[in-house]
């Protein structure tokens, strides 16, 4: 197993983690937490599919997982500032 392996499944285990959480109702989807959990897990997957092993549907998923959860620390971090 490569280093990209591995953390293209500790991404998986984090965003995994974080919608369990979400779903059972023990974490706010909405708050820092989930959304880091959900940045963190997206880009170290990401990392492994740019670096080794493209695949261009994953790659837009986990692009667009990305990108939704850095929308929403930003509007929490602006709505905080308010």
């Amino acid at each position: 197993m490569t280093l990209t392996d591995a953390a293209g499944l500790l991404g998986v285990l984090v965003i995994l983690v974080a919608y369990a959480g979400a779903a059972l109702g023990k974490l706010d989807a909405e708050k820092p937490i989930a959304l880091t959990c959900n940045l963190v897990g997206a880009c170290l997957i990401l990392w492994g599919l740019l670096t080794q092993d493209f695949n261009l549907s994953a790659t837009v998923m986990e692009g667009a997982w990305a990108l939704v959860a850095a929308v929403g620390l930003l509007r929490w971090s602006l709505r905080r500032k308010s």
